[in-house]
């Protein structure tokens, strides 16, 4: 497959992976834009993989255990890092990448880290359980997002992890009854526990109220990491900050219609119309100045909610 090709494959995965992603990317200069697509990728066919939805291994792949799944990628990441010959298109953009930008290897792997967590089938007992997932998962892609926009400031990168974890936890409160189908509870089993919800019965729908309060708890968090984000954002050049602004601004929405929408927000997948994600994308204009929108005293704490580790840890 040629350089092209790759390139036309990671744009269909994020097309049709993530609409909302897909939309604010092209607000992205086109050679950023077309990195993010293939970061994306990597991403999201790990994801697929560890999910039992793809994993790239012919017709029999659904029958691999989770455990050798995760192997494989790690194999196939490794090598792809090192500029090794990869054949499948995730780990050839995942390569291209990482030669482009010189991505620290600490970052890719600490992605592959959340998704040992699902394999292992950790518990998330408390608040900082639960965000240590979300940093593995999506804090650490929005590092590299940054990395792919020049970002190298560390307290940048800080608040580029901290909009990652805004996201994960939207993505959290959105599919909780769908994540508890698949074996899969995010939500602090603290909080659930002590909305008197019985953590093996959360998809029952005589806890939906109370599990309505417990998401809101969870997303009054998110809106902490989404407030924090807006200072790195302020740090972006303009069409880069005006593509995540947008991303944060669509996201967020999300959360506020899972809020608005109570216990009822589980009757159907929660999502934004493109009329409404349009309306989001004008409207980021104005907050790719984020310090002027945060206010002075978030502006001037130095690092985000979640600092990263050291990049030659």
């Amino acid at each position: 497959m040629t350089t092209d090709a790759v390139l036309r494959e990671s744009r269909k995965t994020i097309a049709k992976g993530s609409k909302s992603f897909f939309t604010a990317s092209l607000l992205l200069p086109a050679p950023i834009r077309n990195s993010a697509h293939l970061l994306y990728t990597w991403c999201r066919y790990c994801d697929d993989c560890v999910d039992g939805q793809k994993l790239g291994f012919a017709d029999e792949s659904h029958e691999r255990p989770p455990a050798d799944v995760l192997e494989y990628l790690t194999e196939q990441t490794r090598l792809a890092l090192a500029g090794e010959p990869v054949e499948e298109v995730p780990f050839r953009a995942l390569s291209r990448v990482v030669a482009e930008y010189d991505m620290p290897e600490i970052y890719p792997f600490a992605h592959l880290d959340g998704f040992a967590m699902d394999v292992r089938g950790d518990d998330f007992d408390t608040l900082d359980d639960t965000i240590r997932y979300c940093y593995h998962v999506a804090g650490v892609v929005g590092v590299m997002m940054a990395r792919i926009m020049g970002v190298r400031d560390r307290d940048a990168l800080d608040r580029a992890a901290d909009l990652g974890i805004a996201f994960q936890l939207t993505n959290i409160a959105r599919d909780v009854i769908g994540d508890a189908d698949a074996g899969r509870v995010y939500v602090p089993r603290q909080w659930i526990r002590e909305s008197g919800i019985d953590p093996d019965r959360i998809t029952h729908s005589e806890y939906r109220a109370p599990l309505a309060v417990a998401i809101g708890k969870l997303l009054d968090e998110a809106e902490r990491y989404y407030t924090s984000a807006l200072v790195g954002i302020a740090q972006l050049p303009f069409r880069s900050a005006w593509s995540i602004a947008a991303a944060r601004l669509i996201y967020r929405d999300i959360g506020h219609v899972v809020r608005r929408l109570g216990q009822n927000a589980w009757d159907e997948r929660v999502s934004i119309s493109l009329a409404g994600k349009l309306r989001w994308v004008v409207i980021a204009v104005a907050h790719t100045t984020g310090r002027q929108v945060v206010g002075n005293r978030m502006a001037e704490e130095r690092a985000g909610l979640w600092p990263i580790p050291q990049e030659d840890a």
